[in-house]
């Protein structure tokens, strides 16, 4: 997998929050967290805490089948669609 560049980063960040929040919301979500003292490890550390075990793996099971490369090899009839996703 390649190292995507800070600005390609920049790009499709803004892009997919823009997708998801629309533009106004993502927008105001930057806006938050450059104001607000944010600590990316710390958050990620209790995002899963109050889930068991079976309801992460329910909710990653639902995820996944939900992306866009699972519903497009559905779409086609195959597999799930292999390769670098990302890239």
């Amino acid at each position: 997998m390649k190292i995507k560049t800070d600005t390609l980063l920049r790009t499709e960040g803004m892009e997919a929050l823009a997708a998801k929040l629309g533009l106004v919301d993502a927008e105001r979500f930057i806006m938050l967290i450059q104001k607000e003292p944010f600590d990316y490890t710390e958050w990620q550390e209790h995002l899963f805490e109050n889930l068991s075990v079976e309801e992460l793996s329910g909710k990653a099971a639902e995820y996944r089948s939900n992306t866009p490369a699972r519903a497009a090899a559905k779409n086609c009839g195959g597999e799930e669609a292999q390769g670098n996703y990302g890239e």
